[in-house]
């Protein structure tokens, strides 16, 4: 349930906070007073994507808060529970809007993705908005009122998960058989090109060791004229070598330390130099007897490298890949080989796959047909509730071929209705009247929402086209759904308003300058001034008054009898 709604800098709202309570609630103020404005602001922190200019002139961000208590939402508190965003039976969802568009999301304090935002809002509220009746004629919007009515949202997930497994395999397989039909020349070519690989024999680590190879027998001139001056300073030389000085160094500590012991250290570290620089010396002497150039290993290295740049530039890449090239090339001509094998396994899955989405797409078909018969009547029976006694509504499902299958099945979905005893029901689409369509339009969302999970409800002036005895019938069955969930409406009607349990007042107010909102919780006094206004229009008479006081009392009475029975 939404306990509270925070907005702060939205359009014509500055700040306004408002709490919400059980039942039916109802918004009201005069037109262009920003009623819709609320519900906006509820679709962008349940993660609807906002347009420009949405937040108020003259500041750098539009924010929005709202509170829901879970405590009897299970599915919701699973939901945050795998996203690791519980919160006990409390969650706060927060949304900041920049100027210049940018947007950030939250979850009980954890900065989320959009998309996160808006698939935990879809478990918490749905809107019904004041246009929707021009959507209702749409095929997909029909299926899916359908399908939310007959609570197969479960279903239509697995048919959706079957049909694209069967899609992608059925694509792999358009793909090995189309690679099948060149499978000769292919295999040809790449029994060659391993050829040329096999007969390369390129050892892993080679590539590096044999240029640094090369590098070392271009420069052995210079390698032996640098390592003989080396030996002549340190060890070999006729002058003072490294290794004579350091021995004079030594033995004149060695004397020196009969006056004072504290030498001695010194002395040792000496000496150690002194070993050392012997081992330095053997080690390059070593390095230096092998530096002969053998002009045949320094062919056979060019030769070498050569043939590996040759396959390099053949196939088009870095001689550094041309072992992973070797691995993939063998890879594919494995593959290639038992295309048939994998051609027949293939042709197998897709036919599982294929039997496995039908049934489903079968199941799923069977069930909008008992749930159509269900939704029809119920709507035919709320049709007469609004206006339209004798009317008739119908739901067409209608079974195509495996060659027509989406992802949610493979019917065609179709509303029919007939307004007036005696027609034959036609296409929603094409009904005249747009009072009937509104009408119409309201009874299939309150039916619709009967077989809905999500406890709070959201209408914005879907009672537009309506007025007198119909206004409080549409009345009476907000209130009634408001027994079970929570309601919010938003409406111009005062025999839709004396209905709900709660009430409140949008004002607009402006000083020439800057305009604001305010949201005004009203109690029984103010009420009737409020549901005055509504009947009265602008001057507002005493006999005014009496009628809204009338209607509120009646009113009240039915709405606590009728939720007494709805229970």
């Amino acid at each position: 349930m939404l306990q509270s709604l925070q907005v702060r800098n939205f359009a014509i709202i500055d700040e306004v906070n408002v709490d919400f309570a059980p039942g039916m609630t109802v918004l009201t103020g005069e037109t262009g007073a920003g009623k819709s404005i609320l519900v906006d602001a509820l679709g962008l922190v349940l993660g609807e994507r906002g347009g420009l200019g949405i937040v108020r002139e003259g500041t750098q961000r539009a924010e929005f808060s709202a509170e829901f208590d879970l405590s009897e939402h299970r599915e919701a508190r699973q939901w945050l529970t795998e996203q690791a965003l519980d919160m006990d039976e409390e969650c706060i969802l927060r949304r900041v809007i920049a100027a210049d568009g940018r947007s950030r999301a939250f979850i009980n304090g954890n900065a989320v993705s959009l998309q996160s935002l808006k698939a935990l809002g879809e478990l918490l509220l749905d809107i019904h908005g004041q246009h929707f009746h021009q959507s209702l004629g749409r095929r997909d919007v029909q299926r899916n009122l359908l399908d939310h009515f007959g609570g197969l949202q479960s279903l239509l997930r697995d048919c959706a998960t079957a049909f694209s497994r069967w899609r992608t395999l059925a694509d792999e397989l358009t793909e090995v058989n189309a690679a099948h039909a060149d499978r000769e020349a292919r295999l040809e070519l790449l029994e060659f090109q391993l050829q040329e690989f096999d007969a390369l024999d390129l050892e892993t680590g080679e590539l590096p060791s044999l240029k640094a190879e090369r590098q070392k027998l271009k420069n052995s001139g210079r390698l032996a004229d640098g390592l003989s001056r080396i030996l002549n300073d340190m060890y070999d030389g006729e002058t003072a070598t490294a290794q004579s000085l350091l021995a004079t160094a030594c033995q004149t500590l060695s004397s020196l330390s009969a006056y004072d012991e504290t030498l001695e250290p010194t002395r040792q570290l000496l000496e150690e130099a002194g070993i050392q620089v012997a081992e330095a010396t053997d080690l390059l002497r070593r390095y230096s007897d092998g530096l002969d150039a053998d002009p045949h290993r320094q062919e056979w290295i060019e030769e070498r490298l050569d043939a590996i740049q040759s396959i390099a530039r053949k196939h088009k890449v870095a001689a550094e890949e041309l072992g992973e090239m070797h691995v993939r090339l063998r890879t594919q001509l494995d593959e290639l080989r038992n295309a048939g094998e994998r051609s027949a396994q293939l042709g197998k899955d897709v036919a599982d796959a294929q039997a496995q989405y039908l049934q489903f797409a079968s199941d799923l078909s069977t069930k909008r047909q008992r749930a159509a018969r269900r939704f029809a009547a119920a709507v035919t029976s709320a049709m007469a509730g609004l206006g339209m006694p004798g009317g008739v509504f119908e739901v067409s499902v209608q079974s195509a071929t495996p060659e027509d299958a989406r992802a949610w099945g493979m019917d065609a979905i179709d509303y029919l209705i007939s307004a007036n005893p005696g027609q034959k029901p036609t296409a929603l689409a094409k009904v005249a009247s747009g009072g009937e369509l509104s009408r119409m339009s309201l009874a299939i969302q309150v039916i619709a929402s009967d077989g809905s999970p999500i406890p709070t409800m959201v209408f914005d002036e879907v009672d537009s086209g309506v007025g007198g005895g119909v206004a409080e019938m549409v009345g009476r069955r907000l209130c009634e759904l408001g027994a079970d969930r929570q309601v919010l409406c938003v409406t111009h009607l005062a025999q839709v308003a004396v209905q709900a349990d709660n009430h409140f007042r949008i004002n607009k107010m402006t000083d020439g300058k800057s305009t604001r909102i305010s949201v005004t919780a009203l109690n029984k006094v103010e009420r009737v001034e409020e549901l005055a206004r509504m009947l009265g229009g602008v001057e507002i008479t005493a006999r005014t008054r009496e009628h809204a006081a009338e209607m509120l009392a009646k009113g009240g009475r039915k709405t606590v009898a009728r939720k007494r029975a709805a229970r």
